[in-house]
This record gives structure tokens, C-alpha cells and sequence, in this order.
């Protein structure tokens, strides 16, 4: 169902209205009569003849007209009763305000799935339950128990916190910062954020959508509608709750670095959602995605009349990666001429304490002449002789005629002053300090290069034999076995096209000889076990065996040292194993994240990974310029180029193994986590050999 009808109803039914102020049924009605919805209203209250001057009905069922919208304030024991009579009556969407289901325990889960139940029984759609409302303002419709309407603008806000949407709300209308939409998703048993951002993508009149999260339901889902709307629409969004660790995992590095917050990163990033850490920056980005033009680079001029306020400007642009470059040389002749001889003309143009609006006027106009420059940062310290307003006027004039990105920095001026007011009302986005305005051009910018970055792969083909590795999960999952042995999972990777070196399983001494003479010297061998996760750590490895009398002396080295350090581990036996020669060290692994699915990781190998932690994320299926992406990330890219006169490694070669980790999490979700450890990465053209592996599995569902 179009979700257009609750941005745009033509009826609303309030059920549980009340007569008493104070009461969220009083309130629901009042904001939506004094908001001005121009539709129909009907409050349900079986005890009231009439509410607020309207005529009051004992069940929706008995409204003589169609309704759009019923909004449900009665206790939660009632609230299925209700919807089933709104189903009754054809209600197309319902809006549940009360609390008291999923998020109080077993017994309001149980309560909330059933009326998600009745609602897909007769095809309406639900927000909520335990939510603020909506709020539709170009349509006047406030169907909240939020004192205040914002006022008009092309801002859309979705909040799963209803106290964080109360207070944007009045910050808002403090602020006078325009909104379409304002939604509350509370416990989403239906209606999820995903539908809500795919609903304001085809929404004509949202320009930029504003996002607070504490948890996804059905990550995938998530990503792909983000994904589909931030490639004409910015996304904004902040991430509570970032402490809590997502990925349980003990069995890898690649687990043990993984964490909530890392894999809702790596998913913003796939999305093309811009990631914010504050309150105060969610709306700084919000207001001039809404109101500036996206810019084609990050070359900025600085306007200042300050020498200290142009200074921090630099210096956060810089820090933050942007350029500074100089106008053109007729341009830098012509502000000569204009400006007094003390002037400084590089970048930052500082205009000196005394200028006036016509100064500001020249400066600004040279920024939007230029071709070296795609944004200007103007900034305003006011001093005795500053002509605020005037200057702000200058500024509203020159931008009506920009196609480049104005960001202001008027300090110090309070936000009743004439001059923001007229910044505001002309859409000029307005920062305290110039290093919020700084981060605001970075962040615009950024979002020019998840533009182009959204634009859709084709995914090269990797043929793997599925029906082997099937076979090898089945087996494990038969036994009751959650961790693969190392000899499964090198099986595992030579069927989806990962090089190994060449290696048999040894159950005996002689056999281990045997198996040693057959492979060829040098050998490494190492315990297999279930049970035994890190294999090092037991002395469970040894290198370098060079003979087939020493192969069966550590063959009883290794079954010893494992019946020593764990007892009760089943012990299958040991693996001989051609020993490789040396490569550049990288880890790649995979840990499946509960929200969104396979979670890719690339970074320098070996024994340190977990202290060096110089590894990068993404979610899979990566496409091959997302796994390059990944290696350029990382410090470990350095050292694959080449350093110091080395030959460069095979980067493609560890691209494509990337690939196939990511292919084979996507085929088999019963693979919970996967990890090559190290990979040894080749020179150019000679490929890469993954020298040790580790996986586990969980029950496919």
C-alpha cells in the first residue's frame, strides 16, 4: 500500500479521544484540530457525546463516512479489539500511540505480533506501536501529542525515539527550521524505517532526510531502500547505542574486531547514508543538504573579516582534506584594485575589520566567478563598525545568482539578530564557528562521491562447487559440530577457488611420514581438533619439518601437547601440509553480523592483527571496486605496492579472493564466520596462497 495516505489523509478517526486536557486522547485531537487539518476528524469515545465541538461516535465501525487514518490511544489490553473493528470498517492505515507491547517483555510481544497479524489480515498498513505519531506539514496534519508544528521546509526527520523527536521538534520551531515530514517509528511491527525512507524517496517535497536509529530490523532490507534513495536524495543519519558489541564471536580475529558499531558503519557506507556522531551535526548537514547545491569538488575559497576566524578555517580544512587554492590571476588584479593595499588576497581573502558589505560583495563574487573554486566559506566576526544586516543582504543578493555551495559563519551574533534572520529566511545556512561550516563542506562533498560510488556493479560471476561445500556443512551440522576442522575448511576453499597449499590428514605417525614424503620437504603440521580453535596457542603447529623421521617424531609431539593442554578435545587427527614460501602477510575474513548480514574484513595478517588493528570493513556481495576500496583503506595497501624499491603484490589476485569469501557468506548462510589467516600475497602476476583458515557454522534458517 502507498504509505501516501498517511502523509496525505482525508480522514482521521482518533480512538480513545478524551474530554480531559492532559490526556494524550485529548491531545492527539487538539494538535490535529489546531494544526488545520482540513479533512474529516472523528473521535471514538463510547462515553462522550462530543469532544472539542466535534461529534463523538461510541466504534469507528458506526463513522458514516470512509476513514483514512485511525489513530489508537486506548490501553494496550483493547488495542486488538479496536483494530480488528478498524479492518471491519476498511481503514487503510493505523497509527498505534499506545505503549505497553514488544519493548515491556514476552507477554507485549506476544500481544504486538498479534496486531500485526490483524493488520495483514485486512491489508492496512501500521506505525507503531508505542510511538509519537506523524506529523505530514504541507498536508496540516499533526497526529501527535508533540505541543508544536514546525514550520514549512523540505527537511524529513524519522526517529525511533519518541523523546529525541519531541525535543527536535521544539528545537525546530525554536529555530525556525523548516520540515515536511515528521515520523515516529517506535517498535516498527510493521511499518520499519526502510518503508518510511522509500515512501519520502518518491516524496516530491522532501529534499534531504534525517535519520536517528538505535537498532535496524531486516538490515538487508534497510541497506537496499537507503541505497535506492540516496542516489537522488542525501540521507543524514545518527547511530545510538554504538557501545554494545553485535558481533558475538570468539573463534576468529576477524569476530573479535567486529563490533555493532563497526558493521552499522560498514552498512551506512554500502547504503550511501553520511554518518554523523551528534545531534548538533545531524541538523548542521541536514541544513545545508536542504538548502545548497552539492559541490562538484572540495576546493574552497574563505571569505573572512578576521585574521584568528580564517586561520581555524584553514586549518580545519585542511585537517579535513579540502583545498585552499588561489582565484585566478585577473581575479586576484581585480580585488587589488578593490581592496584596501593592507588586504590579504590568498586564500583565505581576509577583508579586514572595517569592510563593509560592498567589500564582502566583491569578494564573494569572485569566488562565484572562479573556475579553481567549488564553494566559498564566508565568515563575519562583528566588530563596532560592522554593518551586519547590510552585510547579510550582500550576501542573500550574490547568492541568488551562485551555483556553488555558501556556507556562513556570522560569530557571535545571536539567532533573534536581523541578520541571520535574513540568512535563514533566504535559506543561507548559518554556523556559530567555521569549523562546523568546515565539516558541513566536507560532508557535502562527501556525499558528491557516494554518488557516483551508489551506481550499480554488475558482479563477476566466481563459479564455485557448491554441492562439495554442502556436503562438508551437512556432515558438520549431522555431528551436532559448530567449529569446521582446518581440513574442512582448506576443502571449503579450494571449492570456491581459494589456493592452498598442497596437504592430508595424518592419523597415525606413519602415516604422517608417509603423507610428509608424498607432499615434499619442507612441511608444516598442525593439530586438528573441533575443540581447539587457536592452534598456536597450544603448540598445536610446527614448521619447518624437513624429514619423514621427524615428521612422525612431531606427529606424537602434537597429539601429546593436545591431550595435555585440553583433555576432553576429540582430536582428529594431524594435518601435513607443504610448507610455503613467504608473501606479504594479509588476513580476509568474514564474520555474519545479526543485522546485516556478511560481514567482510581485510587487513595486515598474521599474529598481530588484533593489536594492530589496521583493517577496513565492508558488507557483502562486494563488488570489485568496493574490495579494492577495502585494500586502499588500509595501511597494509603500502606495503602491497611496494616499498623501499620492492616489486608490487598481486593486488588483483587478493581482490579476487576477497570476492569469493564475500560470494561464498552470501550462498551459505549457515557459514557463521570464516577467516584466512594469514593470506600470503605474491608478487605481481604470481597470486596468492592462503596459508591458514578457520571457519564456524550455525543452523541455516
Amino acid at each position: 500500500m502507498d504509505l501516501n495516505v498517511f502523509f496525505n489523509p482525508k480522514s482521521i478517526a482518533v480512538i480513545g479521544a478524551s474530554r480531559e486536557p492532559g490526556k494524550v486522547g485529548y491531545t492527539m485531537l487538539r494538535n490535529l484540530i489546531e494544526g488545520g487539518f482540513p479533512g474529516e476528524l472523528y473521535p471514538i469515545n463510547p462515553n462522550a457525546e462530543e469532544i472539542l465541538g466535534l461529534k463523538c461516535y461510541r466504534n469507528i465501525r458506526d463513522v458514516p463516512a470512509n476513514v483514512d487514518v485511525a489513530v489508537i490511544t486506548v490501553p494496550a489490553r483493547i488495542v486488538p479489539s479496536v483494530i480488528e473493528d478498524c479492518g471491519l470498517k476498511g481503514v487503510k492505515g493505523i497509527i498505534v500511540i499506545t505503549a505497553g507491547f514488544g519493548e515491556t517483555g514476552v507477554e507485549g510481544m506476544k500481544l504486538e505480533r498479534d496486531i500485526a497479524g490483524k493488520c495483514r489480515k485486512y491489508g492496512m498498513r501500521m506505525q507503531g506501536p508505542n510511538c509519537l505519531g506523524i506529523i505530514s506539514v504541507q498536508a496540516k496534519v499533526n497526529a501527535t501529542f508533540a505541543p508544536l508544528m514546525p514550520p514549512k521546509g523540505n527537511i524529513a526527520f524519522i526517529s525511533q525515539s519518541g523523546a529525541i523527536g519531541s525535543a527536535i521538534l521544539n528545537w525546530a520551531v525554536r529555530n525556525e527550521i523548516g520540515f515536511t515530514k515528521f515520523i515516529s517509528l517506535g517498535n516498527e511491527a510493521d511499518l520499519t524505517a526502510a518503508d518510511f525512507i522509500e515512501a519520502l524517496g518518491r516524496d516530491p517535497e522532501t529534499k534531504v532526510i534525517a535519520l536517528y536509529i538505535e537498532g535496524v530490523k531486516n538490515g538487508e532490507r534497510f541497506i537496499e531502500a537507503a541505497r535506492r534513495v540516496a542516489r537522488h536524495k542525501p540521507i543524514i543519519a545518527i547511530k545510538a547505542g554504538t557501545t554494545d558489541a553485535g558481533v558475538r564471536a570468539v573463534s576468529s580475529h576477524t569476530g573479535s574486531l567486529a563490533g555493532s558499531d563497526v558493521a552499522v558503519s560498514a552498512a551506512f557506507k554500502k547504503a550511501g547514508i553520511i554518518r554523523v556522531e551528534t545531534l548538533e551535526d545531524l541538523f548542521n548537514f541536514v541544513l545545508a543538504f536542504g538548502s545548497q547545491p552539492i559541490p562538484k569538488g572540495k576546493r574552497v575559497l574563505i571569505v573572512t573579516n578576521g585574521g584568528g576566524p580564517g586561520i581555524l578555517a584553514t586549518d580545519a580544512c585542511e585537517k579535513l582534506g579540502l583545498e585552499l587554492p588561489l582565484l585566478e590571476p585577473e581575479l586576484l588584479e581585480y580585488l587589488r584594485r578593490q581592496m584596501p593595499p593592507h588586504s590579504s588576497l590568498n586564500n583565505p581573502v581576509d577583508v579586514l575589520g572595517d569592510a563593509d558589505e560592498n567589500r564582502y560583495r566583491i569578494a564573494l563574487e569572485a569566488g562565484v566567478k572562479s573556475s579553481n573554486i567549488d564553494g566559498v566559506i564566508l565568515i563575519l566576526t562583528p566588530q563596532a563598525m560592522t554593518p551586519c544586516e547590510k552585510v547579510a543582504a550582500a550576501v542573500v543578493e550574490v547568492q541568488k545568482k551562485m551555483e556553488k555551495t555558501l556556507l556562513a559563519s556570522f560569530m557571535g551574533l545571536e539567532e533573534s539578530s536581523p541578520a541571520i534572520k535574513m540568512l535563514k529566511r533566504n535559506m543561507i545556512p548559518n554556523y556559530a564557528f567555521p569549523e562546523i561550516a568546515a565539516r558541513v563542506f566536507r560532508a557535502m562533498y562527501d556525499y558528491s562521491l557516494i554518488l557516483n560510488m551508489l551506481i550499480d556493479e554488475a558482479a563477476t560471476p566466481i563459479e564455485m562447487d557448491e554441492a562439495a561445500i554442502r556436503k562438508i556443512i551437512d556432515g558438520a551440522i549431522a555431528e551436532g559440530r559448530r567449529v569446521l576442522t582446518i581440513d574442512e575448511c582448506i576443502r571449503i576453499a579450494e571449492a570456491t577457488g581459494i589456493s592452498m597449499p598442497k596437504a592430508a590428514v595424518a592419523r597415525s605417525k606413519d602415516e604422517a611420514g608417509i603423507l610428509a614424503d608424498s607432499i615434499g620437504y619442507p612441511v608444516v603440521m598442525k593439530i586438528i581438533s573441533p575443540d581447539i580453535l587457536h592452534k598456536t596457542d597450544i603448540g598445536g603447529v610446527v614448521l619447518g619439518i624437513r624429514s619423514r623421521g621427524e615428521a612422525e617424531e612431531k606427529y606424537e609431539t602434537l597429539i601429546r601437547r593436545a591431550h595435555i593442554a585440553m583433555p576432553r578435545a576429540k582430536i582428529k587427527g594431524v594435518l601435513v601440509q607443504s610448507m610455503a614460501p613467504a608473501g606479504k602477510e594479509v588476513i580476509v575474513g568474514s564474520v555474519r553480523d545479526r543485522q546485516f548480514g556478511p560481514l567482510l574484513m581485510f587487513g595486515l595478517g598474521g599474529i598481530y592483527v588484533n593489536f594492530l588493528k589496521d583493517v577496513a570493513y565492508r558488507l557483502a556481495p562486494l563488488s570489485k571496486r568496493e574490495a579494492a576500496e577495502m585494500i586502499e583503506e588500509t595501511k597494509a595497501y603500502i606495503l602491497l605496492r611496494g616499498v623501499r624499491g620492492e616489486p608490487p603484490s598481486d593486488i588483483p589476485a587478493l581482490i579476487d579472493v576477497i570476492l569469493k569469501i564475500s560470494q561464498l557468506m552470501v550462498k551459505f548462510r549457515s557459514i557463521a564466520e570464516l577467516e584466512i589467516n594469514p593470506l600470503f600475497v605474491y608478487e605481481s602476476g604470481e597470486g596468492c596462497l592462503g596459508i591458514d583458515i578457520r571457519a564456524t557454522i550455525s543452523i541455516e534458517k
